[in-house]
């Protein structure tokens, strides 16, 4: 079993950045891949970014690629997304998931998933 928790979140102004950190219990995180996701009030939720098990394969949907970057550090049992450049269209609450298949950009392929953390971005 894995537990994970997001942290990071909080009120920014357009332009401005984030770090988003999901940390993993209970097991290690290494051999899961890890995505990123948000859901923004009244809207589907929506696949942002992935990591995979070695740290070598990433992706992103198309509104975040060059703004956002994703990395692990296995050591620490951490994700991170980094989020540069933001706008008030990224506000959302942002959640991870963890799980042995890449490539899915469903939330519930992943087999662990995360409380999420909120991001608000105002103009």
């Amino acid at each position: 079993q894995v537990q994970l928790v997001e942290s990071g979140g909080g009120l920014v102004q357009t332009g401005n950045s984030l770090k988003l950190s999901c940390a993993a219990s209970g097991r290690a995180f290494g051999g899961y891949a890890v995505g990123w996701f948000r859901q923004a009030p009244g809207k589907e939720r929506e696949f942002v970014a992935a990591i995979d098990w070695s740290g070598l394969k990433r992706d992103f949907t198309d509104s975040v690629k060059g703004r956002f970057a994703v990395s692990r550090d296995d050591a620490e049992n951490t994700v991170y997304l980094q989020m540069n450049d933001l706008k008030p269209e990224d506000t959302a609450v942002y959640s991870c998931a963890a799980g042995r298949q890449w490539g899915t950009k469903t939330f519930n392929d992943y087999d662990y998933w995360g409380q999420g953390t909120q991001v608000t971005v105002s103009s």
